[in-house]
Formats: structure tokens, sequence, C-alpha cells
């Protein structure tokens, strides 16, 4: 039975390439969602690229024929971009300009359905209100699902096992096991137990190369006595293994995920000054914080571009604070006294990542979740040789409207990395900042 799907702007300035995702379908676009998409056009951020990219494939497609009557896309689907207003079939007023674009589409699903009652007409939109109103009309209607990823808690990226107390001993003591029937993904750190609790559970991760057969993944020794990073030590189990993976050098990409209060930025910090400042492993720590005012407001702002970035990347301020304060009372000082103005640490804005090509450094993104996946593939292509990337975030705190905890660049980039031998994943549920931050976390 032919499908019909109507996009909505939200869609387009989320994925430009989504009306190539659609196979043997009828794809209709209203021309006000065309309309919308141009007026992003002149925008330097992520919409703004996503808009003119769309626009661009668009245009590209005429030379197939004319939008207005269809044109055959290489999926077996038809595209047409709709002219007529048929807003006046709906059932309420829709004389409120705001919401044009909605009424436009809602117009467009009950007239189809009405012509076209043998046809499926959906609307594919991430605009959460719309598919309410849509629902209320009787109008089947969906997320954009083509790059969400299952629920961001399913892999955490480590895990408790249980194993008998001379294997648990072997592992405590430095030496590689197989447990028959075990494997995991590259790079899992793991808990190995003993079902009596006799003997000191012992840390490990599997292997990054796959097991040369069924009988189990291999696990390595996990060393966590005096684990540190310029004196910062992890206070609970997850925070040791966001530890060992941020300085582990064959983890190239790493990825923090958990709520306000677990330790993620602190821990990427301080992992970075300890590379850098210590170990002499690259040369600089770069930080991003992709909030989202910085793209708009960034150029209102006086000063240089340290003193612009500042208002939103104080919370990386106030850890690099927190780490030099706590040199400061060590007997052998790690860090130079003017750690806050070194030029092996620089702050700049996501949107200079465009374009290069960032060899030999400690890459920081702060607050990844409100990047979508294009973003993040963007930011991950730039990295040069010998470099190491850290995101972190809350896939349930975001602030971009153009994404959720399923469709987020971090939660996409984890669930693409979860079988990759250059990645770690690790996800942190306990507070650490402080009891009451803790309890208001959990109670409010």
């Amino acid at each position: 039975m032919p499908k019909n799907i109507i996009l909505d702007t939200t869609v387009l300035l989320h994925d430009p390439h989504a009306v190539f995702t659609f196979p043997e379908s009828n794809l209709l676009i209203p021309i006000e969602v065309i309309e919308e998409i141009d007026g992003f056009k002149r925008d330097m951020d992520e919409r703004g690229r996503n808009s003119r990219t769309a626009a661009r494939i668009l245009d590209g497609l005429r030379e197939r024929g004319r939008l207005g009557e269809g044109v055959a896309l290489d999926n077996g689907s038809l595209l047409r971009v709709i002219c007529e207003s048929v807003e006046a079939e709906l059932p309420f007023p829709t004389d409120n300009a705001l919401n044009r674009v909605d009424n436009s589409i809602l117009g467009l699903a009950v007239h189809f359905q009405a012509r076209r009652p043998d046809e499926q007409t959906v609307v594919v939109t991430k605009n959460v209100n719309l598919r309410l109103k849509a629902d209320a009309l009787g109008i089947p209607a969906q997320d954009y699902a083509v790059d969400r990823t299952t629920e961001p808690d399913v892999f955490p990226g480590w895990r408790r096992i249980e194993a008998d107390t001379a294997q648990v001993r072997g592992l405590g003591t430095g030496r590689e096991i197989r447990i028959p029937g075990v494997c995991g993904p590259p790079n899992e750190f793991v808990l190995l137990e003993s079902p009596d609790g006799a003997t000191k559970p012992a840390l490990g991760r599997f292997a990054p190369a796959p097991p040369p057969d069924a009988a189990g993944g291999l696990i390595l020794p996990l060393e966590a006595a005096g684990l540190s990073a310029v004196g910062v030590r992890p206070l609970n189990l997850e925070q040791t293994f966001a530890l060992a993976a941020l300085l582990i050098d064959d983890f190239r990409l790493v990825t923090l995920t958990g709520k306000a209060g677990t330790g993620k930025t602190l821990l990427a910090v301080a992992a970075g000054l300890q590379k850098v400042f210590t170990e002499d492993r690259y040369n600089r720590v770069l930080i991003f914080r992709p909030t989202l005012p910085v793209g708009k407001d960034l150029g209102y702002l006086p000063g240089s571009v340290d003193e612009k970035m500042r208002p939103w990347m104080q919370p990386v301020y106030d850890a690099l604070e927190l780490i030099r304060e706590q040199d400061r009372r060590n007997p052998v000082r790690a860090l130079p006294p003017d750690i806050m103005e070194c030029e092996e640490i620089r702050i700049e804005p996501l949107t200079y990542i465009r374009g290069r090509s960032i060899p030999h450094q400690y890459i920081i993104i702060d607050e990844a979740q409100n990047l979508t996946p294009l973003e993040v593939k963007t930011v991950i292509t730039r990295v040069g040789r010998g470099t190491k990337v850290v995101l972190t975030g809350d896939p349930h705190q975001i602030d971009n409207p153009y994404v959720d905890a399923q469709s987020n660049g971090l939660t996409y980039l984890v669930g693409h990395f979860q079988t990759s031998p250059l990645a770690a994943h690790v996800a942190l549920w306990k507070g650490e900042r402080s009891e009451l931050a803790e309890a208001a976390a959990n109670l409010l």
C-alpha cells in the first residue's frame, strides 16, 4: 500500500539528507516548509548550515523534473513540493500566523486522508507539539527515527561479572584471564567478583581485539591503586573506570555520560592536564563547550574571544580552579602557577573547529548532548594524528530543541562506537559534588 510521508521543517533542519531515507514512499513537502527553511539560511550555526544544505539538495533534484509535479528518487520514492493551500479543511481556525507551517502540514494530511483513504498518510516531525496536534486530528505522526539509537542508559560501559576465586585473584594480581562463555565489547570495563565474596573484587577490561574463539573474551587487568590525575583521585567505581579510560592512550575516543555532579568535566579536565603537563603526551588541552547561545549571542558580547566565552565556559573554569587549588596543597606541584593563563590550555567556540585538522591535542567537548549527530561527525572528523577526544554530557538534560535523549550526538556516538577498539564509554551514576547536591538531584 502506498505511504504518504509529510516532512516537517524540523526534520530537514536536523538532517538535510532526510529526503533520501524513506524508500518506496510519496514524500510531500509543503511550500511553507521551504519558506521556513529559507528563513534560517543566513544563520551561521548548525541550523543555518543544514538549511542551506537542504535547499541545495532540493535544488539539485530539479534536474530530474519539476518538484511540483513529483521527482523520482533512487530509492523508489517520489518527492513532491505541494504549493496549493488546504488549510481550509482543518476543523479549527487557521488565522494564527505563528502556526502557519504547522497548519499547512496538518491540512495537507487531512486532505490526503480524505482523498486517498486507501493510502497511509504519516506526518514526520521532531516537533512534539505538532505530533500532539496531529494525534488529536487522528493523523498518524512520528519522530524522525533514522538516527535514533537505543535508550542512552542501556550501555553503561562496564558490568559486574561473577567468577571463581582463582580467576578473581588472578586478575587482581595482574594476569589476563578468560571466563568460558563470557564476552564483551572491546574496552568494556569489568568488576570481577567471587560469588561468596571470599576475595577482594578485581578490575579489568575486555581486550580491544575480538576473541579468537567462542571460549570467552580476553579480560585485561586494570590497576586502580594510586590512580590519579594531577592529584585528582576517583571517589567511586564508575569514576575509577572513567579516569582509567581518560588516561589510557590507546583509547582515542572516550565518552562520559551522567547527571550533574558525577564528576565528568572535572575528571576530563584533570586527565587532560595530566597528559599535557606531567606526561608531555599532547601539545595542549583544547576545550569546547557547545552551549546554544554561543552561536547567536557571542558576537554581541564585549571583549576578546576568551572574554566572550567566559560566561558559557564557567563550569570548565570552575574545574580548573578546583584542580589548581588542590595542586597548591600538594608537596610537589604538577601544574604551573599560572595554569589559568597557560597557552597549553585553549578554550574556543565549537564553530572554530570547522575546516581544521587538529593533531597531538587532548580535546574535550563538554555538554556534548546538545550536539546533533552531524555536528558530532564534524568534530570527530577534524581529529588529526595523535589526538584524543573526550565527550561528556547528560543525555537527559538537553537544551537543543532539535534533539532528544535518543537522537542527540552524544548518544548517537556511544551507540555507533560501542564495538570500536578505539573507543571507551563509561556512564557515571553517583553524584560526588556534595551530599546536598546529590540529594537535590535525586529528590527534586
